[in-house]
């Protein structure tokens, strides 16, 4: 699977409406630095051709027929999968929270300005978090309020005491030099600590190890 790092990322489409699947794939084909290798319009034909096309990223339709997009994000879940972005249609639809437990990197709004688009597929193909931290925070926080679910704390076994911390960390919202600045270290040495808490966990990306540490009962969401 390429890294979306080299002469062109490679994207995969899916939703169930034609036009729009036309639609997207047309849009993100002006770029010089795209490729779409396939489309897809179902949740189920979206995992087949992923596994078939290796893309770096997939837009993901989240209501869709025979399988949905979150149940398609799940079984592409892994450290070398495809990195995922969910379409939705509002922003703190509750389906964005399922699709970021299952596995995507984030997600955007149907409506979204053709820059904006082409923006988020290249921060998430980079391996970048493509939401704000505090966003992230605050729309994991919220319905892991709402929803809470039994505390996990043996996943996050495999830490050390000081990746523990930099995973509680990022879930409050910090930035790396923020994070340099509260462990008194190196940005490098925070990037360190960040890689090996995502190959630890098996992880692709800052937002999975957001939603993991909500997650795992690592970091409790407030109440007030």
């Amino acid at each position: 699977m390429s890294t979306g790092t080299g002469t062109s990322i490679r994207i995969v489409v899916a939703d169930d409406h034609e036009v729009v699947r036309a639609g997207y794939a047309g849009l993100l084909a002006t770029q010089p630095d795209f490729t779409v290798v396939g489309t897809a319009r179902d949740g189920a034909e979206a995992v087949r051709v992923c596994r078939e096309r290796l893309p770096d990223v997939v837009l993901m339709d989240v209501r869709m027929p025979v399988m949905d997009g979150i149940r398609a994000t799940a079984l592409l879940r892994g450290p070398d999968s495809p990195r995922v972005l969910v379409l939705t249609t509002f922003d703190l639809d509750e389906h964005v929270y399922d699709a970021l437990a299952a596995g995507a990197s984030g997600f955007l709004l149907k409506d979204v300005t053709a820059e904006r688009l082409f923006e988020a597929v290249r921060v998430v193909a980079a391996g970048e978090a493509l939401l704000a931290p505090a966003i992230t925070r605050r729309l994991i926080a919220e319905f892991a309020r709402i929803r809470p679910k039994a505390p996990t704390q043996g996943t996050l076994a495999a830490l050390t005491p000081r990746e523990t911390d930099v995973l509680r960390l990022l879930a409050e919202g910090l930035s790396n030099p923020e994070l340099a600045g509260r462990l008194h270290v190196g940005e490098e040495t925070v990037k360190t600590h960040v890689s090996r808490i995502l190959s630890k966990l098996g992880l692709r990306d800052r937002t999975q190890a957001v939603v993991m540490a909500y997650e795992s009962g690592l970091v409790v969401p407030r109440t007030g």
